[in-house]
C-alpha cells in the first residue's frame, strides 16, 4: 500500500488481538527497496532495544501505558503462497511493492510455460526502456529482462527455475530462451 514508516510497539496483554494499551513503541522508515525480511530484521533489532527499555521503565515506574484508540483499527491478514503470485496487470509501482512485501517470505512467483518460477528483487524500468510491452510479456536483452505491466515494466533481478537456484535474470533468459511475445501467467 505504500506506506512510507512502519514500527513496533511494546504492550500490555488483553483478552482481544493486540488491544492492550501501549507503553512504548519504535518507528523504522521504510526506503524504497527494502523488502519485508530486511524490515522485520531492522525491526527484531530495535524491538529487543525496546523491549529492554520498556522493562527498565516499567520497573523504575516511569513508563505507563496509554490506552490505544478503538477508531481506525485494521488488522493485517496473514500474507499466503497466493498473495505472493505477481500480478502483472498491476501498475509497475504495484508489482514492485507486491514483490519487496512477500520477500523472502512466502517469496514472489509467476508462471512460465506452465512452470512456477521464484521471483526476486524487481525494480520499475524506465519509460524508455521499453515500448509497448503488454502485461506479463517478457522483453529479454543481452544485460536485463523487461516485464510489461498496467503502466510500463518492471526490470527483473534474479529468477528461481523449479530446482535451480536463483539466478540473475539474464542467465535465467539464455537457458530459458523466451520466445517474442512469451509472457509471464
Amino acid at each position: 500500500h505504500g506506506d512510507k514508516i512502519t514500527g513496533a510497539s511494546t504492550f500490555a496483554l488483553e483478552e482481544g488481538l493486540d488491544t492492550g494499551p501501549v507503553y512504548c513503541t519504535v518507528t523504522d522508515v521504510i526506503g524504497p527497496e527494502d523488502t519485508a525480511g530486511q524490515l522485520l530484521s531492522r525491526l527484531a533489532d530495535s524491538g529487543a532495544a525496546l523491549l529492554v527499555a520498556t522493562l527498565d521503565g516499567i520497573a523504575e515506574g516511569i513508563i505507563r501505558p496509554v490506552p490505544q484508540p478503538t477508531d481506525g483499527v485494521s488488522h493485517a491478514p496473514k500474507i499466503t503462497a497466493q498473495d505472493a503470485h505477481v500480478d502483472f496487470s498491476a501498475p509497475a509501482f504495484a508489482v514492485h511493492r507486491q514483490v519487496r512485501a512477500v520477500t523472502p517470505t512466502p517469496g514472489a512467483w509467476t508462471r512460465f510455460r506452465d512452470q512456477r518460477i521464484g521471483l526476486g528483487p524487481v525494480r520499475v524500468a524506465d519509460v524508455r526502456d521499453v515500448d509497448g510491452l503488454t502485461r506479463g510479456e517478457l522483453h529479454v536483452a543481452k544485460r536485463e529482462v523487461l516485464v510489461g505491466t498496467a503502466t510500463g515494466a518492471v526490470r527483473l533481478g534474479d529468477v528461481t527455475a523449479p530446482g535451480k537456484r536463483a539466478m540473475p535474470a539474464p542467465d535465467w533468459a539464455r537457458g530459458a530462451r523466451p520466445e517474442p511475445g512469451e509472457r509471464f501467467e
